[in-house]
Order: C-alpha cells, then sequence, then structure tokens
C-alpha cells in the first residue's frame, strides 16, 4: 500500500467473509471473480471510510473523493484498491460508471443521518447497493433486461441489512435508514432503536418495511430467468433465496435484541436450493 492510500484507508476488518451474502463464490466463473473481488476490496474501502466515528464528514468525502480520481485517472496509482479495480475495468471492458456510483452513496453515508421516506431510501439504495448488481451484469455480458429486477434484489439486500443493523447503526453512527415516517406511523421515536429490545410499535414498523422488501422481492424472483450465464444465474438464485430466508428470519427475532444472521447451513441450504433452481429457470 503506498503512503497516500495508507493514510485515507479506515479498514474495518470486515471482509467477504463476513459479509451476509456471497461475494464472487464458486459459483462465479473463475476467470471473473478476481474482478468481482477487486470491486468488492474498492467497495469495502469506500465503506469502511464512509462508517468510521473518528473521522469528519469533510475528512471521509475528501478521501471518497481521492479514490474517485485514482480510479478515472490511468496516472494514478496512490490508491492501490483504486487503481486495481480501474486495471480490472479495463481489462473486461466494463466501464467505471458503476464504481463511481458506489461512492456517491457513500458520500450521502458521510452527511446524511436520517431518511425521511421510503422514497429517499430507494434513492440511497440507487447508489448504495444497485450498482453493485450492475457491474455482476455488466461483467458477464448480461442483457437490459436483467437490470431492472437485479437492481429489485439489490435493494431488497440493502434494506435487510438496514433492519439487521437498525439499533447498531443508530448507537455506533447515529445513523438511521429506517424512514421517519415509518417510524412515526407506529409511535416509534428515534430513540427507542436503543432500547435492546423492539417495542411493540417499533415490530409492526419494521413489518411494515418488509412488507415493502417482499414486493421488492417480487420483481427480485425474475432474475434468474433473466441471466444467460448458467453460473451468475445459480448465485442469483441463490442470493434470492438468501433474502428470501432473511426476510422470514426478520419477521420472527428482535433486532435490538440480537443480529439477525444467517448460519453455515442456512447459506448451504440456499445455495442448493439456487443451483436447482437455476436448472429449471425459464428465459423471460
Amino acid at each position: 500500500m503506498s503512503n497516500t492510500a495508507a493514510k485515507i484507508a479506515t479498514p474495518s476488518g470486515k471482509s467477504a467473509a463476513t459479509e451476509n451474502f456471497p461475494v464472487g463464490s464458486a459459483l462465479i466463473r473463475a476467470e471473473l471473480r478476481p474482478h468481482v473481488h477487486a470491486f468488492y476490496r474498492f467497495a469495502r474501502m469506500g465503506d469502511d471510510i464512509a462508517d468510521n466515528s473518528a473521522l469528519t464528514p469533510q475528512d471521509k468525502i475528501a478521501r471518497l473523493d481521492l479514490m474517485d480520481a485514482v480510479l478515472l485517472d490511468p496516472s494514478r496509482e496512490d490508491v492501490k484498491e483504486a487503481a486495481d479495480l480501474r486495471r480490472s475495468l479495463a481489462q473486461t471492458n466494463v466501464a467505471p460508471t458503476n464504481s463511481s456510483e458506489l461512492l456517491i452513496a457513500f458520500r450521502m453515508d458521510a452527511t446524511k443521518q436520517r431518511y425521511a421516506n421510503w422514497d429517499e431510501l430507494m434513492t440511497y439504495c440507487r447508489y448504495s447497493a444497485a450498482p453493485v448488481g450492475r457491474q455482476l451484469l455488466d461483467l458477464h455480458g448480461e442483457p437490459a433486461a436483467a437490470r431492472g429486477p437485479s437492481d429489485a434484489l439489490c435493494a431488497a439486500l440493502q434494506v435487510i441489512n438496514h433492519l439487521q443493523d437498525c439499533g447498531v447503526d443508530y448507537l455506533e453512527m447515529d445513523r438511521v435508514y429506517v424512514p421517519q415516517d415509518h417510524l412515526a406511523a407506529r409511535g416509534v421515536e428515534t430513540r427507542h432503536l436503543s432500547s435492546g429490545h423492539a417495542s411493540s410499535g417499533l415490530r409492526h414498523c419494521l413489518d411494515d418495511l418488509l412488507n415493502k422488501t417482499d414486493t421488492l422481492m417480487v420483481e427480485a424472483r425474475l432474475l434468474p430467468g433473466r441471466l444467460r450465464d448458467f453460473r451468475l444465474r445459480a448465485e442469483s438464485a441463490t442470493i434470492v433465496r438468501l433474502a428470501d430466508k432473511m426476510i422470514a428470519q426478520l419477521r420472527h427475532a428482535d433486532p435490538l435484541a440480537a443480529r439477525v444472521k444467517p448460519t453455515k447451513l442456512f447459506f448451504a441450504t440456499a445455495m442448493i436450493e439456487g443451483v436447482l433452481w437455476s436448472l429449471v429457470a425459464k428465459k423471460r
């Protein structure tokens, strides 16, 4: 790592292995996995910067801007993760749009602590989540018809993650992704996210959001049938099954009392179901 990169990096200790959903798993074609991982390392760096409570919003944005500058400038090597991704994009003939759009979300995280309503949250997901799925589609040369279901799946995954971490995000970063109008509609105040257990009102609020996430999943389930690459189809079907299972789990668990997270058996079952689904998925 260069001196400049060392100065802007704020590693959290999170990695692909700690994510809820597979990142460049064995289901992805071997020659594409290094490019998926290059994109993930770039995203991980940006996310860690945005979530670092020791940095000011201005410092976070300056670091994210530097990442973007190195990503887009072939002469720059001062942030390794950005330079590595730039070379990966050149090798695969994928535009840097998805990568730069992720940084828009991280800049939002640096300055925005609350979301007024579902539409605001979906705008955030358009930049924080959709570019991840779009990057995979672009790497595989998938058709434009897959983009809508991919965006829906990525938004659903993001909301699931927000609900899992709603208490931790508030306590550690004073950041609340649960829309303020949804809290108010159920008579819940933001401070209730620190209580250690979900009140009846908050439980209803979470269920309201899970219902909206289920609506996203209706479109997301179309994704495997829109994909030409069998391995990516299997990966996407696995992730859809994981998302469905996580939604069901969140309906019966209290994310304030303990983080709801998938087990190894949870992953294995979803993968088997996903591969079987991908074998019979019909193109639409």
